[in-house]
């Protein structure tokens, strides 16, 4: 493999061992160094964070302004399809079933147990 003379020095220090430790009072000024880079970074996260949800917000609230109309038609429409079904099903007398209210969801049924015979034996 061919070396380049020009770089030939710049790994040299790479191994280690020729560094002298840091003392004391270096590795103070380190310590509080890097707190204090942790105290600004976090004080920009948090800066950044409050701007991007106020953005948020802001184009939240811009886009539900400009859909008001667009909803009030929907729901309009919608009404208008539901008295149509009501009429229709008027005609058939299930006005009462056509609303349009929609529900999923589980059936709970009570059910009445009589006290009997089936009583009787059940408490043997």
């Amino acid at each position: 493999m061919h070396k380049d003379p020009r770089f030939s020095g710049v790994f040299l220090n790479v191994g280690g061992g020729s560094a002298t430790p840091p003392s004391l009072w270096q590795k103070i000024v380190g310590g509080v160094a890097a707190l204090g880079v942790f105290v600004l970074a976090l004080t920009f996260s948090v800066a950044l964070f409050a701007v991007v949800i106020t953005v948020g917000v802001v184009v939240w609230a811009y886009f539900w302004w400009k859909t008001r109309a667009l909803r009030k038609a929907m729901r309009e429409q919608m009404d208008a399809r539901m008295a149509e079904a009501g009429m229709r099903a008027g005609e058939s007398g299930g006005a009462q079933d056509a609303r349009g209210l929609i529900i999923e969801g589980e059936v709970i049924r009570e059910v009445k147990i009589e006290d009997g015979a089936g009583q009787d034996e059940r408490g043997r």
